[in-house]
């Protein structure tokens, strides 16, 4: 898992380090020194942690204008052992809203688990928060297991995920096309675009 770097193609047009309103902002990164693990595998430098000791996360891209975020996660996200959805809202998604962010992507290709707990206060919340101000969350890329355990736990009453929004090619665009075309298909103009 050492060698899965963050997508690093958008970083002419965006760093969450350099952005002062980021969570992250001010973080300095080593592209040698391997410090977060993920059960006994290190993971690339580059990834940010969030609270969690299995899920972490690169803002790649906030556009305050559109009040959008684009996030990519690596690891497993667990709410019953570690309360993942409770460090990710609370260390990431929160410090965004606060920032005008109400609309959040999250690519989901290296989130290898998935497993729920039986509250979902924290997703009911977030959501809660999120809608008001006319925004959403997806997961784009979801590994079919963790769309199911998802679906299971009924997470899409909160974000939107499934079939429609998999295996969409969203490293080949530009941050804010990728941002449009999801955004396109959660208003429902179109079914799949990318």
């Amino acid at each position: 898992m050492h060698d899965i770097e963050p997508h690093f193609r958008w970083r002419d047009t965006y760093t969450a380090e350099t952005d002062e309103r980021s969570p992250f902002y001010g973080r300095e990164y080593s592209e040698f020194e391997f410090t977060h693990q993920l059960y006994n595998f290190y993971l690339h430098p580059q990834w940010d942690e969030i609270g969690s000791p299995t899920l972490y996360c690169k803002l790649l891209y906030v556009d305050y204008d559109d009040q959008c975020a684009l996030i990519e996660l690596i690891g497993e996200w667990n709410d019953v052992l570690h309360n993942d959805i409770m460090h990710l809202k609370h260390n990431l998604a929160d410090a965004l809203y606060d920032a005008g962010i109400n609309k959040l992507v999250f690519f989901c290709e290296h989130v290898l688990n998935f497993h729920a707990d039986l509250h979902d206060d924290y997703y009911a919340e977030w959501a809660e928060e999120i809608t008001e101000d006319g925004g959403w969350i997806v997961f784009v890329n979801t590994r079919q297991h963790v769309m199911e355990e998802m679906h299971a736990a009924r997470i899409n009453r909160y974000a939107h995920f499934g079939p429609e929004y998999n295996d969409i090619n969203w490293r080949t665009q530009k941050p804010l096309v990728a941002y449009q075309l999801i955004q396109a298909m959660v208003d429902g103009r179109v079914k799949r675009l990318l």
